[in-house]
């Protein structure tokens, strides 16, 4: 049973939410990516959201470009927190979508990650952080991934 909804608003996006795949692979995770247009078929999107809960999601990852109106509308639905990862698709470079992912009305919350790959990966880590706080299995694989990158840039010595 998937605990993450990773939802992109393009198939075009597949290039960025392999990041998001990749990092919830490495923690663990189990999850689902589905492919949801707020414009073009907003009533699919209405509807995986309601169902959500019933199929075990706790936390919806959603990535798009443009107007990035798919984080907020997904949170519209359901009080499952939103992580919203704006992409670089327009001449705005994703300027556009990040604003539209941070500027959520009050009441509708939506975290944003920064644009692009590292937003993509950071957004599967804040996923499994909020996971985490009731799973304790999740919360050692945040605690072993966090270790990891520190040894990664720790800088060697020949002591």
């Amino acid at each position: 049973m998937p605990l993450v909804g990773v939802v992109m608003g393009s198939v075009s996006d597949a290039g960025v939410v392999i990041e998001t795949q990749k990092q919830l692979q490495d923690l663990g995770i189990s999850f689902e990516i589905q492919t949801l247009s707020a414009h073009r078929v907003p009533e699919l999107v209405r509807e995986y959201a309601l169902r959500a809960e019933e199929r075990g999601i706790k936390v919806f990852i959603a990535e798009a470009g443009g107007s990035a109106a798919l984080a907020g509308v997904l949170a519209s639905w359901t009080t499952i927190p939103v992580i919203g990862v704006p992409l670089a698709s327009s001449e705005l470079k994703g300027l556009d979508s990040l604003l539209a992912i941070a500027q959520m009305p009050p009441g509708v919350p939506v975290a944003c990650m920064a644009v692009g790959h590292w937003g993509a990966r950071n957004a599967a880590i804040f996923a499994a952080q909020i996971l985490g706080v009731s799973d304790e299995k999740i919360k050692e694989a945040c605690k072993r991934e966090r270790k990891r990158l520190q040894d990664s840039y720790a800088i060697k010595t020949n002591s």
